[in-house]
């Protein structure tokens, strides 16, 4: 491991989470015109959002537990510098494949959002941890809510080119940023990786765990499928321009970053269950309602991207509260943890993103957008319930 044990700076962990999350959205309004430009369907631009979110689930899956051996700090020093090359590679692009190629390189930078989690844990206990995770990624979520505006803006300006230019400044920004602060939080040198193998069947035989994967998959599911078909829905149902798509794409992080606040504020006081069980229902209730206006025919773009907005208030307080569950089941498994339940939850929303892109046609609106979100909060809902269910059941048998 490299750099000193000093524990880094909360704003260095919001800019590791920040530039996942931008090199996420922050092109997404310039999509249809990127397929124009390529000469390809919208269905083939659109898996530079799922194809990326699928790649992200694979590096997740293999970046934690590799932290957790080797550290946090040189394995975010690696995925920066490879998105950085990468990016490099997109703006150089003269077709779709080879800048899906690299589009799927850049999801390098996934790692950072995972170790920014699997640091705060190691640094803090469970209560004080979610609420540390609420308001770094509070801070993180003003990045979604500003990049879709910029990126909007960007397109119109400059073309599409504009936004990855903008990504692999910031990357190299964040890069030093990281190299002069994020000192090593991993304790005793790291957990060996046969010692790691040893200890997985704790986590796959763990109720808690698998309850607490799925609550956050399907809640932050409901979000990557808004990813994959509102820039289609803002253009083709609703008439908006790319920047007006990008002022709408701010309605999610606005109610994540209330959303984050409320777990910063009130998880150590409420604890993680009933933050989760609120958040899910907050979701599930928005999205519900959404979709009865759109079925009676009184949807609009306020309506619709309104109760986005209580969607990504709900998600707030899921995802904070229940990255700390999973990580809670063996601490000193934190970056496996972390790195297990985001490859789940990108896994599962890069399919519900893939398959919002494959229904949305010309004609059908926005309902079978509406129904994917409803039917993943729903299952996120039914998770935490479990959760809640099996850990009454213990605590009547104890």
């Amino acid at each position: 491991m490299t750099g000193p044990r000093t524990p880094p700076h909360p704003l260095t962990l919001v800019a590791l989470s920040g530039m996942g999350a931008l090199s996420m959205n922050v092109f997404l309004p310039s999509l249809p015109g990127m397929a124009r430009d390529f000469d390809v369907d919208y269905a083939i631009m659109q898996l530079s959002v799922s194809g990326y979110i699928g790649a992200s689930a694979i590096i997740q899956l293999v970046a934690g537990p590799v932290s957790d051996r080797y550290g946090r700090r040189p394995v975010a020093l690696a995925g920066l510098v490879i998105f950085a090359l990468a990016t490099i590679g997109t703006l150089l692009a003269r077709d779709a494949a080879s800048f899906l190629l690299f589009r799927m390189i850049q999801a390098m930078v996934s790692v950072c959002m995972l170790l920014s989690r699997a640091a705060v844990r190691d640094i803090y206990d469970d209560a004080r941890a979610a609420s540390m995770i609420g308001y770094v990624t509070m801070g993180m979520a003003v990045v979604p809510m500003a990049a879709p505006v910029i990126g909007g803006l960007l397109d119109e300006a400059f073309g599409w080119r504009a936004n990855f230019a903008m990504m692999g400044a910031l990357g190299l920004v964040v890069l030093a940023v990281t190299w002069c602060d994020m000192g090593e939080t991993v304790k005793g040198g790291g957990v060996p990786l046969r010692q790691q193998i040893e200890n997985y069947p704790i986590l796959a035989r763990s109720h808690r765990f698998w309850g607490y994967c799925l609550a956050a998959t399907l809640s932050s599911g409901c979000f990557f499928a808004y990813l994959g078909g509102a820039p289609f829905v803002g253009t083709q149902v609703f008439g908006l321009t790319p920047a007006q798509v990008g002022y709408f794409f701010a309605a999610p992080s606005i109610g994540y970053l209330i959303g984050n606040f409320l777990s910063g504020r009130f998880t150590a006081r409420m604890g993680l269950n009933p933050m989760i069980l609120t958040g899910a229902i907050i979701c599930l209730a928005a999205l519900s309602l959404s979709l009865g206006a759109t079925l009676l025919d009184r949807v609009d773009p306020v309506v619709f991207f309104g109760a986005i907005a209580f969607m990504g208030l709900g998600n707030g307080l899921v995802i904070p509260n229940t990255n700390i569950g999973m990580m809670s089941v063996r601490p000193e498994l934190a970056g496996t943890a972390s790195g297990l339940g985001g490859a789940l939850a990108v896994a599962g929303g890069a399919g519900l993103s893939a398959l919002a892109g494959a229904l949305l046609r010309p004609g059908a609106g926005a309902t079978p957008l509406q129904v994917i979100m409803c039917a993943s909060a729903a299952g996120s809902l039914a998770a935490v319930l479990w959760v809640l269910r099996r850990e009454r059941q213990l605590a009547r048998a104890g």
